[in-house]
This record gives structure tokens, sequence and C-alpha cells, in this order.
């Protein structure tokens, strides 16, 4: 099933979110090329593709897991949770609809 995780950052987050980007990404991307990855990004702190200094309010990325549990779990060992550029993150099953 796919499950819809949302991690909403910290204030000022953004020096944590840069240095720590790389391990993320290779999360996601090792979902990517497992086939579970349906889609996932950053959300700007203002209506732009680059916000600069601005920076990102949360991240959203939408996966397949087999349980909310397995979902959880991933998502509880992200590295922007450890370098504290997360404050909370949630977990919810999706289903998708459209397109």
């Amino acid at each position: 099933m796919w499950f819809a995780i949302w991690g909403e950052d910290v204030p000022d987050s953004l020096a944590a979110r840069k240095a720590t980007r790389p391990d993320h990404l290779a999360r996601l991307q090792q979902l990517k090329a497992e086939g579970r990855l349906l889609v996932a990004g950053p959300c700007p702190a203002i209506a732009s593709a680059d916000p600069g200094p601005a920076g990102f309010t949360g991240s959203l990325i939408i996966a397949e897991f087999a349980t909310l549990s397995d979902a959880q779990q991933w998502a509880d060992a992200d590295p922007y949770i450890a370098a504290g550029v997360y404050q909370q993150v949630t977990v919810k099953p999706f289903i998708k609809a459209l397109p």
C-alpha cells in the first residue's frame, strides 16, 4: 500500500537540511530503484522553486510499504530526524486516485 510521509521542519532548518541532504536522498533513491517511490520533494517556505535563505517548511514522500508499521519505521530512520531537521513526522495510508 502507498503511505504519505509528511515531515515538518523545525524553524531555521536550512543549514542542517543542506548538510544531511545527500543521506536523505540516498534512501529515496533506494525506494525509487525498488519501484516503491511515487513522489518525493520539499515544501519551500515561499512560493519559489528556489526559496534561497527562506528555506523549507517540510517534505512529502509517498512510497509503498507492506504495512503502516514498516512505513513508520522507515520514516523514523530518516537522516533528517537524526540531524534535527524535522520536528514532527506523520505517516498515513494513501490511496492514489488520479491520475
